[in-house]
């Protein structure tokens, strides 16, 4: 299978279809789920979406450790490539470690202005003119209304697509399906998706599609295994 199959084929791109294309520049999206659901899983299904685009990502974790996420990128692209026979899949691998950067950060070692700022010097300064920016492992419960307008302000000014995830514990969500823990910002983010776990899958939800709050599904799921987003068939 060619690299243009496998963009062609991936059930991210169908994923993107059921909000409208996927994000744009400036916009805002959050994956929701308990932990241990997928919420990494998705976010690096997305990125390399991207990736495997020619775009580049930068991958924002605020986890302590992040062995684990270099983890699923490696192990996520070596399914694809398992399951799809990829040609020339060292170098296609080779270029989208090129065009993706990891960067680690302590919530609360440091200010938005400090991380705005480290941001802004390797897109801007460093050269690295990134699409999307992934923001995982942030605790909601330690921010800010003032963080997510700031971050929605830069990624418009830079033309980028931001997707968080949030932890956000089972049954605790309002009546529109939005967790409660980012209700004081729902209004500066365009998407939400929810992750709900069920007897023999994991499901996509869209609780909020730009100014539309219909909970439905997306017609995807993941993997309760791998934590892999399925093919649609």
């Amino acid at each position: 299978m060619t690299i243009e199959d496998l963009i062609r084929r991936s059930p991210i791109r169908i994923f993107e279809q059921s909000i409208h294309g996927g994000l744009k520049g400036g916009e805002t999206g959050v994956i929701a789920a308990p932990n241990g659901i997928g919420k990494t899983s998705v976010l690096v299904q997305i990125a390399l979406y991207k990736l495997l685009q020619s775009h580049k990502v930068i991958h924002v974790s605020f986890v302590r450790h992040v062995d684990h996420v270099l983890s699923w990128y490696e192990d996520i692209f070596d399914e694809f490539t398992k399951k799809k026979s990829l040609e020339h899949a060292n170098e296609v691998k080779n270029s989208l470690v090129r065009n993706r950067v990891l960067m680690n950060f302590n919530q609360e070692g440091m200010t938005r202005e400090q991380i705005l700022k480290s941001l802004r010097s390797l897109i801007v300064e460093g050269g690295f003119k990134a699409e999307a920016l992934i923001i995982d492992g942030l605790d909601f419960s330690l921010t800010d209304a003032g963080f997510f307008r700031a971050i929605k302000q830069f990624g418009s000014e830079l033309d980028l697509s931001v997707w968080y995830s949030c932890s956000a514990p089972e049954g605790v969500y309002d009546n529109r399906k939005i967790p409660l823990v980012i209700k004081d910002y729902v209004d500066i983010i365009d998407v939400i998706i929810t992750l709900e776990q069920k007897l023999s899958h994991i499901e996509l939800s869209v609780s909020k599609d730009r100014n539309v709050y219909t909970p439905s599904s997306a017609t995807l799921k993941l993997d309760p295994k791998t934590l892999l987003v399925l093919e649609v068939v």
